[in-house]
C-alpha cells in the first residue's frame, strides 16, 4: 500500500507538470505575439533611450524616474544632444574644410600639406573638432539675441594717439670744463637758460699757472729775437721751437689766439685771462659762480643747441607692429593757437622702458623759433601702415580663454560650431586679423557667444559621460557572456543535480 501511495503521488506530480508546461506554452505564445505586434518597437525604443534631469544634466540613466538630487521627473535625452549636431549622417558625407592633424587652427578649403609637412585631413559637416555642434531653432536664437557677421578680407590700419616729450638733440649737448686751476674773478654768463654764441666770453680766470705760462711765452719771444741773427742755424731754429711750444701750452688751456698775440705785442703779463664759449646754444646748466675756485676737470656749464629738437613718443608694445621708421607723424602743441607740426619717425629705440612699459619713437623737428621747448609735453598722432587683404572678424566675435581664442561659426539649419583660431593685429575700428582657423565667406557669432559656449561644453561633457558608460557597458556585457559561458560549461550537471535533489525531496 505504501508503494501504491507513492506511485500515485508521482503520477499526480507528473500530470501537474504537464498541465503547467502546456499553460505556460500557450501563455508564452500569446504574450510573444503581443510583444511582436504591439509592444516590440516601444520596448526596443525604451531599451535605447536615455533619461536626464533638466536641472542636473550630469544625471543620465537608462529608465524613467525621478532625479535623485532634486526629485524632478527625468526627461528623455534628445537624440544627438552630445554627438555633435544631430543623428548620424546618411549617404555621402560632405567635406567642410581640410585641417592640419597637429594644429586645429590651420584649415584650408582644399587638400594639401600642413606647415609641418603632414597631409591635411578632411573635416565633415557633422564634425566639430573644437567641441560639440549645437542646434538652436530660429525663435530661440532670436530671443537670445544671436547676431552674426561675415568673415571677409579687408584693408586694416590703426591711428595711434600718444603723448610725446620734447628733448634736446643729444649730439648738440656740450659740457664746458675747467682745464686749469684758478679763481673765477669775472662771470659774464651767470644765468641758466641764457643764450650764448660761439666765441662769446664766459668768464675771466686768475691762475698762477697761466701767469707762469705768459712769462715763459715772453721769455721765449725775447730769446728768439736774440738768436735770430746767429750764424748757427740750429740755434735760431731752437728759439723758434721754444716760442711755438709756449704758445701751444696756452692754447691747450683754452686761451684764445687773440689773447696770446696781445700778450706778445704788449710784452706784459695779464693777471686775468678770458675763457670763451666753444659752441652756440643755451645754458641748460650752470655750476659756477663768481669768485669760486675751480679745479681741472670741473664742469662749469652745459650748453645745448635747441635750434633742432627731438620729440620722444611713447608706444605700447602692442602698437609696435603699426609703427615704422620714416612714417609720417603729426604733433599738436598744448596751446590752441599753434598749428600742427609734421615730421617723420627718425628712430625706434630697441628697448622697453621698465617703469612705463613703453618703447620710445624719436621724431626730429627744426626749431629755429624755439616754439618747441625741452621737457614740454605734446600730443602725437601716428598713422599706422595699412595692411592690405587681411582676413578679419569683429572683435566682439572672439572668446578669450587663456592662451586660446574661440569663435562660433554659424552653419546651416540653425547649427553653430565652436572653432579655435589664431589672431594677429587689431585696427582702430574693432576689426581683428585672423591668421588661422577661418575661411573667407563664413559667418561668426558676434553676440550671446557665452551661452553657446556653455551649451557646447555641456554637450561635450555629456558625450564623454555617455562614451564612458558605453565602454563600461561593453565590459559588463563581456563579463556576463563569460559567466554565461561558464554556466553553460557546467549547466547540465548542476541542473541534473538540482532535479535529482528535487525528486529526492518529493519522494522521501
Amino acid at each position: 500500500m505504501k508503494a501504491m501511495h507513492k506511485n500515485s503521488l508521482a503520477l499526480l506530480f507528473c500530470l501537474a507538470l504537464i498541465l503547467s508546461g502546456g499553460l505556460a506554452y500557450v501563455t508564452g505564445n500569446l504574450s510573444g505575439e503581443r510583444s511582436l505586434t504591439d509592444s516590440g518597437p516601444a520596448h526596443v525604443h525604451a531599451e535605447n533611450a536615455k533619461y536626464t534631469c533638466g536641472m542636473h544634466p550630469m544625471i543620465i540613466v537608462d529608465e524613467p524616474g525621478s532625479c535623485p538630487i532634486c526629485g524632478m521627473d527625468l526627461t528623455p535625452l534628445k537624440a544627438g544632444v552630445a554627438g555633435g549636431g544631430g543623428s548620424e549622417p546618411s549617404g555621402e558625407r560632405k567635406i567642410k574644410y581640410w585641417q592640419a592633424p597637429m594644429d586645429p587652427t590651420y584649415i584650408r578649403d582644399e587638400p594639401g600639406k600642413s606647415p609641418m609637412g603632414m597631409d591635411l585631413i578632411p573635416v565633415y559637416e557633422d564634425q566639430a573638432p573644437g567641441g560639440a555642434i549645437i542646434s538652436i531653432d530660429p525663435v530661440t536664437a532670436q530671443n537670445m539675441g544671436v547676431r552674426t557677421a561675415l568673415v571677409k578680407k579687408a584693408d586694416i590700419s590703426r591711428e595711434i594717439s600718444t603723448v610725446g616729450l620734447v628733448g634736446y638733440e643729444e649730439p648738440k649737448q656740450y659740457s664746458v670744463n675747467a682745464k686749469i686751476a684758478g679763481w673765477v674773478e669775472k662771470l659774464y654768463v651767470n644765468e641758466t637758460g641764457q643764450q650764448v654764441k660761439k666765441g662769446q666770453a664766459l668768464l675771466e680766470i686768475y691762475s698762477p699757472e697761466l701767469v707762469t705760462a705768459q712769462e715763459e711765452l715772453l721769455l721765449a719771444k725775447d730769446t728768439l729775437e736774440a738768436v735770430s741773427q746767429s750764424s748757427f742755424k740750429q740755434i735760431a731754429e731752437s728759439g723758434q721751437r721754444l716760442l711755438e711750444a709756449s704758445r701751444q701750452r696756452l692754447k691747450l688751456w683754452d686761451i684764445s689766439d687773440r689773447q696770446i698775440k696781445q700778450i706778445e705785442t704788449s710784452g706784459k703779463v695779464q693777471k686775468r685771462l678770458t675763457l670763451y664759449a666753444p659752441y652756440d646754444g643755451i645754458v641748460s646748466m650752470k655750476m659756477v659762480n663768481e669768485g669760486m675756485h675751480i679745479k681741472p676737470g670741473m664742469e662749469l656749464f652745459q650748453i645745448s643747441d635747441i635750434s633742432r629738437v627731438w620729440v620722444y613718443a611713447d608706444l605700447y608694445e602692442y602698437e609696435l607692429p603699426w609703427v615704422k621708421v620714416d612714417q609720417q607723424a603729426t604733433v599738436y602743441l598744448p596751446y590752441a593757437s599753434s598749428q600742427p607740426l609734421t615730421a617723420k619717425v627718425d628712430y625706434i629705440y630697441p628697448y622697453v622702458e621698465a617703469k612705463t612699459r613703453t618703447v620710445k619713437a624719436r621724431l626730429v623737428f627744426e626749431n629755429a623759433d624755439f616754439e618747441l621747448r625741452p621737457d614740454m609735453y605734446v600730443n602725437v598722432r601716428l598713422q599706422g601702415q595699412a595692411m592690405t587683404d587681411a582676413l578679419v572678424v569683429p572683435q566682439e566675435a572672439i572668446l578669450h580663454s587663456g592662451e586660446k581664442q574661440t569663435v562660433f561659426v554659424a552653419l546651416d539649419e540653425g547649427k553653430f560650431e565652436p572653432r579655435q583660431i589664431k589672431i594677429g593685429l587689431q585696427d582702430g575700428a574693432g576689426q581683428v586679423q585672423v591668421l588661422q582657423g577661418l575661411l573667407a565667406g563664413e559667418r561668426v557669432v558676434t553676440s550671446a557667444q557665452f551661452m553657446l559656449d556653455s551649451e557646447s561644453k555641456l554637450r561635450e561633457a555629456i558625450q564623454k559621460m555617455l562614451d564612458a558608460r558605453s565602454s563600461a557597458g561593453e565590459k559588463d556585457s563581456s563579463g556576463a557572456e563569460d559567466a554565461e559561458s561558464a554556466d553553460d560549461l557546467f549547466g547540465d550537471e548542476s541542473k541534473a543535480g538540482k532535479k535529482a535533489e528535487t525528486a529526492d525531496d518529493l519522494f522521501e
